[in-house]
C-alpha cells in the first residue's frame, strides 16, 4: 500500500476499487484505516474507495501537531492530491471532526458527508480527567492490557462486548489498540483538547448522513441529534446494538446505509 507526502507529513493510504464516484474514509482515534475493512470490501466493486491513517496513527508518520485544524489540512491536501474532487467523505469520531471542518470550509470538495459516532462539540469537561489519567499511563508504559480493558467499553457497545459470539473480534481489536506506540498520546491530546465547531455547522451545505450507535457512550446519540438539527440537508440513523464503532459492530447495517446513501446522492 502507498504513502503520500501532504502538509509536510507522510500519510499511509489505501486506494481500491473503480468507479466514477470516490469515497474517502477517515478513522477514529486509536485505530487506523483497518476499521473500515468491511465497508471497503463492500463498496469497492462500484466505487473508488480511499482510506488513510491520520498522522501519528496506523502506518502514517509520527509528527506533530495533532490539532483538528492540522488534520483537516492533511485531509484537504490528500483529497486534492489523489482526486479531482468532489468526493464523498465518511468520518468516524475523530474522522467526523475532520469531515465537518472540510465540508464547512471547503464545500466545493465534498459532494456528500457521512458522519459516524461523532460530535461538533468540544470534549465534555467531565471526561477529561479520566482520559488524561489513561494518557499519562500510556506515555510511560504504552497501551498496556489494563488501559485497553478500560478503553474497550468506551469504543464498543456493552451488548456487543458481552456477546460470546464476538470473542474473536473483541480479541482482535483489543490487540489492534494495544499495538499503538507510546506516541499515540499526541493524537489523544489533539482529541481531548479540540475546539467545538458548533458555529460552523450552518456552513455545511452538502447532503449529510449522520449515524450513531444507540449504545455509544463516547459521543452519545444526543450529540448526533445536535448535528442533524444544525445541518440543513441532513438525516439521522440510530443503529441498535452499536456503540462508538458501528462500522465494526454492525458492518452489514452500516454497509446497507452507506450503499443506499451513495446511490441516493451520486
Amino acid at each position: 500500500m502507498p504513502h503520500i507526502k501532504v502538509n509536510e507529513v507522510d500519510l499511509f493510504y489505501s486506494d481500491q476499487g473503480v468507479g466514477e464516484e470516490t469515497i474517502i474514509f477517515s478513522h477514529g482515534l486509536l485505530w487506523s484505516h483497518k476499521m473500515f475493512e468491511a465497508q471497503i470490501d463492500f463498496l469497492s466493486t462500484r466505487f473508488r474507495v480511499i482510506s488513510y491513517d491520520h498522522r501519528g496513527q496506523g502506518q502514517s508518520e509520527v509528527k506533530s501537531p495533532y490539532d483538528m485544524d492540522t488534520l483537516t489540512e492533511d485531509a484537504l491536501q490528500l483529497i486534492k492530491s489523489l482526486t479531482n474532487g468532489p468526493v464523498h467523505f465518511a468520518g468516524l469520531s475523530m474522522g467526523g471532526f475532520i469531515g465537518m471542518r472540510l465540508a464547512a470550509r471547503y464545500p466545493e470538495l465534498i459532494k456528500s458527508l457521512i458522519l459516524l459516532e461523532t460530535s461538533a462539540n468540544q470534549e465534555p469537561v467531565e471526561n477529561i480527567p479520566k482520559y488524561k489519567t489513561l494518557n499519562s499511563i500510556v506515555k510511560w508504559f504504552g497501551v498496556i492490557g489494563p488501559v485497553a480493558s478500560k478503553v474497550m467499553p468506551i469504543m464498543f457497545a456493552e451488548s456487543w462486548l458481552t456477546n460470546p459470539i464476538n470473542k474473536d473480534k473483541i480479541d482482535y481489536w483489543k490487540q489492534e489498540m494495544m499495538s499503538n506506540k507510546k506516541t499515540i498520546t499526541g493524537p489523544v491530546n489533539g482529541v481531548i483538547y479540540r475546539k467545538g465547531i458548533e458555529d460552523e455547522l450552518k456552513f455545511i451545505s452538502c447532503p449529510t448522513m449522520i449515524i450513531v450507535g444507540d449504545e455509544d457512550i463516547a459521543t452519545k446519540p444526543v450529540k448526533a441529534k445536535f448535528i442533524q438539527m444544525n445541518i440543513s440537508k441532513s438525516k439521522l440513523h440510530r443503529v441498535p446494538g452499536a456503540g462508538h464503532s458501528s462500522c465494526i459492530e454492525k458492518p452489514k447495517e452500516i454497509n446497507r446505509l452507506i450503499g443506499d446513501w451513495l446511490i441516493e446522492v451520486s
